[in-house]
């Protein structure tokens, strides 16, 4: 079968969308299918071309067997409603374009959030007389409704009756989410073509991994009176740092706990900040570190508000290479998750919530709804109320001192993860996309 897929994010990118999209197309090159994806240069969330790429009209590569086809757009960094607007425009006028040209292919998949990607999936179907499906991974625009990037208007409107037109005339639609399917038959879909394909992690590279000394040492995460905090191996058997300790020991090492992912409006980091400033006022929290990895619309307002706090207990982290992930994910004692509160996030489930679990780090999951079931259904982390610094501080205070609590939750995580190997996700979407095309 010959699979032509459109997104806008797709590696040397980082994000969740860029990752799935990969992580699926590999698994259905091994399975014996063509795959072309058709997407931009690289340059995810900063508006910055990475290193060996040119945003050309036209640039073929291929990695681990994908057929990769770049195509030119306007780019811009991931803030600001009226430019990411441009830039979306402008992928689904390329994105249809070159696919016009790629060679005839069995079926046409378009991903969201932004549907405009959708669009040029659905015209490449019409021209291309081949069927097309739509892979949902939020429910835009409601979402930046929801973030406020945009209020309630006729041209809103608009755009969710073009995204209500795009689910009827797809063959197919795969959600990543329960709730999502059950918002589409609320809102008239046809529920038998809706597929729920939830996100997942590759444990090939997400595993339990040792503390990277290095990177203790380079962010400043080793305790000064306890020299080899970071030396321990992780296993089923690690222990949270300075869990079991009294709280003005002085030789406790330092609990780190960390967020990586996007800095954006609909994350409300600035909870994170203020549990940062809650710890700091108390001694319990004096060996209480916090990392926060990644880029995003909202970073440099955030570093500046912590900069005005006087967080001395909180470091900033700009995005690294997909490869240099785990590395990063190995310092965490636990990981904070966090959106939001807001009605319509209680659809999502954060795809970092996957990764934790193949890496044994217990979360503190500050996301209500279908992620926050999954939590407490496979017992992998303290869920508190999105918002609420006061109940991370908590959270965190209770997990750094419950070593037979933190012990279970990482037991559990790593006992969860199989159920959530991307390989056999990608594989149960790869029998939706056979099913269209026999249909």
């Amino acid at each position: 079968m010959k699979i032509l897929f459109l997104t806008d994010n797709f590696p040397p990118e980082v994000n969740a969308p860029a990752s799935r999209t990969f992580e699926h197309c590999r698994e259905w090159v091994r399975a014996g299918h063509e795959v072309t994806v058709i997407c931009t240069a690289p340059n995810f969330p900063k508006g910055e071309l990475l290193a060996g790429y040119r945003n050309k009209p036209w640039q073929w590569e291929t990695m681990d067997g994908i057929h990769v086809l770049r195509v030119w757009t306007y780019i811009t960094a991931n803030a600001g409603f009226a430019k990411r607007t441009l830039d979306y425009l402008s992928f689904m006028v390329s994105g249809f374009l070159a696919g016009l040209f790629v060679r005839r292919p069995d079926v046409i998949v378009g991903t969201s959030p932004q549907f405009f990607t959708n669009c040029a999936g659905w015209m490449l179907s019409v021209f291309r007389r081949r069927p097309f499906v739509f892979e949902l991974r939020d429910l835009w625009p409601e979402s930046i409704k929801t973030v406020g990037a945009m209020q309630d208007s006729s041209a809103l409107r608009l755009m969710e009756r073009l995204e209500l037109f795009l689910y009827r005339k797809s063959a197919a639609v795969v959600a990543v989410t329960q709730s999502f399917k059950r918002d589409l038959i609320r809102r008239g879909i046809n529920g038998q073509k809706i597929h729920v394909v939830t996100n997942g992690v590759d444990l090939s590279r997400f595993r339990p991994l040792k503390r990277d000394e290095a990177l203790v040492v380079q962010l400043g995460l080793a305790a000064p009176s306890c020299p080899d905090s970071g030396s321990d191996a992780v296993s089923k058997d690690r222990e949270p740092q300075g869990a079991g300790r009294s709280a003005d020991s002085q030789d406790k090492p330092l609990f780190v706990a960390g967020y990586i992912g996007t800095h954006g409006m609909a994350h409300a980091l600035e909870t994170v900040l203020e549990a940062a400033r809650l710890m700091q006022r108390h001694p319990e929290g004096s060996h209480i570190r916090f990392v926060l990895l990644g880029d995003g619309a909202r970073k440099q307002t955030l570093q500046a508000k912590a900069a005005e706090m006087g967080l001395s207990n909180l470091v900033f982290v700009d995005s690294v290479p997909k490869p240099e992930g785990p590395r990063y994910w190995s310092l965490l004692d636990v990981s904070i998750i966090h959106l939001r509160k807001a009605d319509n996030f209680t659809q999502v489930i954060p795809s970092k919530l996957f990764e934790c679990m193949g890496m044994g780090i217990p979360v503190l999951h500050g996301v209500a709804g279908e992620s926050a079931e999954i939590v407490e259904r496979e017992g992998v982390g303290l869920v508190f109320e999105p918002e609420n610094a006061q109940a991370l501080w908590d959270g965190l205070q209770r997990l750094a001192q419950d070593r037979a609590l933190y012990q279970q939750l990482r037991t559990h995580c790593l006992d969860a993860a199989p159920r959530y190997d991307r390989s056999a996700l990608a594989l149960r979407m790869l029998g939706v996309l056979e099913a269209v095309k026999r249909k």
